[in-house]
Formats: C-alpha cells, structure tokens, sequence
C-alpha cells in the first residue's frame, strides 16, 4: 500500500563504467489492486467474510503453536454496513503490522518473524505451515474489495510485553499504525473492523454474512459464533464434526442423516450415499448418488473443503468423466488451491486423488453386486450409462455387471448376461433406426440382434468377448439378416425372373440389388438392408457425380466390388405378389421404385438428392397410371 524509494545513482556519463543500479520498489495502486480482485480473480465480492474466517483460525493455528495450552475462540458480528470479527490468536507488534498487513505476498505464516523473533518461533511457525489455510499472502487487503475502511486491533502472544496495536487502513491506499494503551485490549488476538464501501452494504446486512459464514466456515476446527446484533445468544457458526463422520444407532439411522444432509446442501433426496475415505490422501467425505438421470456430458459441482474451510461448489475435476452420476462433497488437507482459492490446482496430487476416488465409487459398485443385488437393480434403473462409460475401460466391471446392465435387444430389454445365453452369435447395428427396421424380421427368424445405437453400447460390445471368449460379436450386414430369410422355391423365383430384372434394372442407377425371400412378418412387403461398406461405396459413388474431372478420375480408381445396398422383397406379401404378376414393364418398374422409397423411409436413413427425386417420380408415376385406369373405365362405359 505504501512503498519507498531509495535513492538513485545519476547516470554514468558516455563512455564511463557504470555503477551499481539503483533498487526500487515496486509502487501500488491499492485502487487497481481492488479491481484486479474483484472482477479477475474472485468471482464475488462474497469471499471476503472467507478472508476475515481463514486469517482467524491461521493466527488461532499460530497460537496453539506458539502456546499449546492457550484457550481460542473466533467472534463473529455484523450490523448495517459494519462487520467485525475477533479472535484470540497469535496476534501482532507493531512492527509486524507494518510489513505484514500493507504488504502484498507476505504473511506471517511463512516463518519470518519481523520484530526480532527467536530462531525458535521461526522454527514454530514454520513447522506448522502445512496447517495454515492462507497460501497466498494477499490476506486482508481482499477486504477492500467490500470495505471502505478497514481497522485492526491486534495484540501479540509472542510478546507480552508489547502494547497493543491500531492499523487503520483507507481504500485510498493509505493506512496508520499506532500504540493504544494497555487496557485497549488486555488479551492477545486480533479484532477487524469492517466499514462497507458505498454499493456494498448489502455484503454486510447480518442475515448475509451469518449465511456466508456458515457456508464457509460450518467445518472449521475452531468454535466460531455469530452475533446478529438483534439481542439474542451468539449462535455457532460450526458444526462438527461433519455429518460423515458422525457416530449413529444403526447404519439406517446414517442413511437418513446423510440424505437429509444432501438436501440440505444440494436440494435433493440421494438414491445412496457412497463414504469417500482415504487416509492417505488426506481426503474424507461421502458421494451423494443422483435421483434421476443426468446427461453423461453434464459436469457437475462437487463440494470441496480445504482443512474445514469451504474452497468451492463448483470443483469439475474432483471425479473421473465417467462419474456423472454423483455428487460430492469432502473434506481435504493435501489438494492445492489455486490462486483465487476457489477452485482446485490440477496437479498429479489431484490426479491421484481423482483417481482413488473413482476407485471407492467402483468398488460400491462391486459391492453391491455381490451383497445388495436389489439396491444395485434400483441403482442401474436410473444410471446404468454411467456404469457403461466405465466398463468401457474395465473388463473385470464389464464381467461384474453382465447380469445388471440393459440392452436393447430383438429378444427385448434384457441384459448381456440373458441375451448371450440364447444367442452365441451376436450381431449388432450401430444406429437405432437401423435396429427398429431390423429387429422384428430378426426375432421372427432367430438373429440375434443388440440395439448399439446408444451411447457407449457399441464399445461395451466390442469388449464382450475379452470378458466372454466363446461368443462372436460382428456388426450386423445385410448378407447376415439376407442368409437367415427363407429361400423362395427354385421354380418360383425362375417364374418371376422377368420381374426381378426390371426390378434390378429400375433400381441399379441407386446402386442397390433386389432379392426375393420369405419372411415374417407377413405386414412387410420390402426390406432395405445395406451396412457400413455399402454406405461407403454409396457415399463415393455420390461424390464422383458431384466431382470435377480431377477428383472423378481419382474417385473412379477407388472403385471396388463391395457389397451394396439390398431391397429384400417378401414373396409371402400380397402386394409383392400382385405387382410381380403386373403385364406393364413400366408400370411394374414404377412400383418398384415406389416399395423403395417406402422401405428407405422406414429405414429412417437420410435421403440423398436422387433418392428424392426417384420418390417424387415414383409418386407422380403412381397418380398418372391412377387416374389412367379411370378414365379407361369410364371410356369402356
């Protein structure tokens, strides 16, 4: 806030050696600094009630430090436009009021002890380091950002004999520092007193500061009250220990604790709760399972407390991607902050920890599989996509949960566990349009068939037979569904040989075949199959149409005998029937054209530009012959 500068030497003239340079201090513009915090590194003036808390409980961890035996306490008060809090912790001399309250990136829990401390108290203070919450020294000049005016009535524990101390500082950038007498404040620690800058007084009305308080400092290791100014008994700001960590009657009683707890905190009722306990990593809390199920795209806001003080709401990189379907909210000593302290410092340490995490949601789910199959059902009737995302990684959980997990199949909803007891050949179709074409001439022929249309469905296949080695999973094509329909007698399909060459002829600028078969249901009179290299060939064949001589004679080379698209026709059909006896080549033709445009839009497949123009005068065709026919009728009266 102030600064000094040394004197400088003149400039050596031309030709001379210069001399030392001289050392200046940085100057700065408290104003600035203030609009730099508010609008860059805090997102809400609201942190300031968790400066006032965390430099609290720091000089409360310096004093314990200092004097183990020292009885602490943290108050906490607020009236229209004012805010104060006192604590009894390690307080200041003069001295360090001085070089630690007006100066940017120092503090005193770095173990400098200006004022003449002891290599001993240096030693103190450092050792105790790792319990501090602050890690930034920015500390209460953050308070500016709501105050106009800040005062700090300290008196040091390390130095009883020291009067007490007044910093009176200004958001002009200016401050004070005097002696009081002794009698100012005859016990060490540290009150502050808050003046609201104009605009911010909201920030300081009581009921939001006990709020914000409470939101920040409910599992802070030290008793703190609040003190409305309304006549009544200050009340606890804390509430420990957390409700996780809680002794209860029975494990039924805790469910309930834990789901009130959730909320309370995020506004719904778990569908279970899942401890997070890892030692090691300095971590404990409890994952709130969500009642409803939630996109696998949705990065949700886990509750993060750093050492009791809350850190975030907001933290998106606690879980694995896969855990969407929870929420979190924990207790760490050894997860880094970042500078704003608002969120969590990506670092390996975290990395470690997400981990662990997704470990301990794993091995609930484990759990019950083995012991609670009815809690595991109810789990995966609501979050059985996050399971798959998963298993896509793991195959021992693929093996797990083979029994739990839905499939979409043409056997009906079941799972992979079911499916593959009926079916060691599994074909698969990678769109759902596809299956619901699909599926019912399937069952009715005994293909196995799984809807991979959903998401990760198709990665759950393709591992299938690393965790079951005897089944065979293909994508389905349309030679497998073609080879399982029946066959239409040799002298049959002899006869209508003229019909299924203007058939094949008619449609052969679309690149796909006709075949005759028989198959159920009867309802059906046409069936479009192709597959992934039929699509291909089609997508090169509409790209050479549309190419300039370069690319058509680079796209002609890449032409292969692939398979095509196929119209299946159904002989048990009626219509199929009536139009294969029809004498008129042209109009035989145009209800050819008309059976696939039928089938194509049953596929739910995009249409390209010639596929719309084949539908249109496939339709006009139809009309014509319509009202041909009655006219002739009416001629013949």
């Amino acid at each position: 806030m102030t600064s000094t500068t040394p004197s400088e030497s003149p400039a050596p003239a031309t030709g001379q050696t210069a001399g030392p340079a001289a050392v200046n201090s940085f100057q700065v513009d408290l104003r600035g600094l203030v609009d730099l915090l508010s609008h860059h590194l805090y997102s809400s003036p609201r942190v300031y009630v968790r400066e006032l808390l965390q430099n609290a409980v720091d000089a409360i961890t310096a004093r314990h430090a200092h004097e183990p035996a020292a009885q602490v306490r943290i108050r906490l008060s607020a009236s229209a436009g004012k805010v104060t809090i006192e604590d009894s912790g390690i307080g200041l001399t003069a001295a360090e009021a001085h070089s630690l309250l007006a100066t940017i990136g120092r503090s005193s829990k770095r173990g400098s002890a200006p004022g003449g401390d002891t290599a001993e108290e240096i030693h103190g203070l450092e050792t105790t380091r790792q319990e501090f919450l602050g890690q930034f020294g920015i500390g209460l000049l953050a308070c500016f950002v709501v105050a106009r005016q800040i005062r700090v009535v300290t008196r040091s524990a390390r130095d009883p004999r020291a009067a007490p101390v007044e910093w009176l500082a200004t958001d002009d950038g200016s401050y004070t520092v005097r002696e009081l007498p002794h009698d100012a404040r005859p016990e060490p620690g540290t009150t502050v007193h808050l003046e609201a800058r104009p605009g911010a007084e909201e920030w300081m009305l009581p009921a939001k500061v006990e709020q914000l308080a409470r939101d920040y400092g409910s599992l802070l290791p030290y008793d703190i009250t609040f003190d409305g100014g309304e006549g009544d008994e200050p009340r606890p700001v804390t509430d420990r220990p957390a409700v996780w960590d809680r002794s209860y009657p029975t494990p039924a009683a805790r469910r309930v604790a834990l789901a009130g707890h959730c909320a309370q905190l995020f506004g719904f009722t778990p569908l279970d709760s899942i401890d997070l306990d890892l030692p090691v990593a300095g971590v404990r809390g409890v994952a709130y399972v969500l009642p409803e199920p939630t996109s696998p795209a949705h990065r949700a806001g886990h509750r993060v407390h750093l050492k009791g003080m809350l850190l975030t709401d907001q933290a998106d990189n606690l879980l694995p991607d896969w855990a969407f379907f929870v929420r979190v909210v924990l207790d760490t000593d050894t997860l880094r902050p970042t500078a704003s302290r608002e969120n969590l410092y990506d670092d390996e340490t975290l990395a470690a920890v997400r981990e662990a995490l997704g470990a301990r949601v794993r091995a609930w789910l484990a759990e019950l599989a083995a012991s609670e199959p009815e809690r595991l059902a109810a789990f995966l009737s609501v979050h059985h996509l996050g399971v798959k995302s998963l298993a896509r990684h793991d195959a021992e959980l693929l093996g797990l949960m083979l029994p739990w997990l839905p499939f979409e199949t043409s056997d009906g909803s079941m799972s992979l566990e079911e499916f593959a007891a009926a079916h060691t050949d599994i074909h698969f179709t990678r769109t759902v349009e596809e299956f619901r074409q699909i599926a019912p001439i399937a069952a009715a022929h005994g293909l196995g068939v799984i809807n991979a249309g959903y998401t990760y469905d198709a990665d759950l296949l393709a591992l299938l037979p690393s965790v079951r080695p005897e089944l065979k999973v293909t994508e389905l094509d349309a030679g497998a569904v073609t080879e399982r329909l029946d066959q239409v007698p040799t002298g049959v399909e002899l006869a209508l040989a003229p019909f299924l060459s203007t058939a094949r002829t008619r449609l052969e600028p679309q690149s796909c075949d006709v075949v005759l078969r028989a198959f159920q249901p009867v309802s059906v009179p046409a069936l479009y199959l192709d597959d992934r290299q039929a699509r291909q060939e089609r997508d090169r064949t509409a790209a050479l149409d549309n190419a300039d001589s370069l690319w058509s004679g680079i796209l002609g080379s890449l032409r292969g005998s692939g398979p095509r698209a196929r119209l299946v026709l159904n002989h048990n059909n009626p219509l199929i029937r009536r139009i294969a006896g029809l004498p008129d080549p042209t109009l035989t033709g145009t209800a050819v054209e008309s059976l696939y445009g039928q089938a194509l839009l049953m596929s739910q497949r995009p249409l390209r530009p010639a596929d719309s123009t084949l539908l249109n005068r496939a339709f006009l065709g139809l009309l014509e012959w319509a009202t041909h026919s009655v006219e002739a009728q009416e001629d013949q009266k």
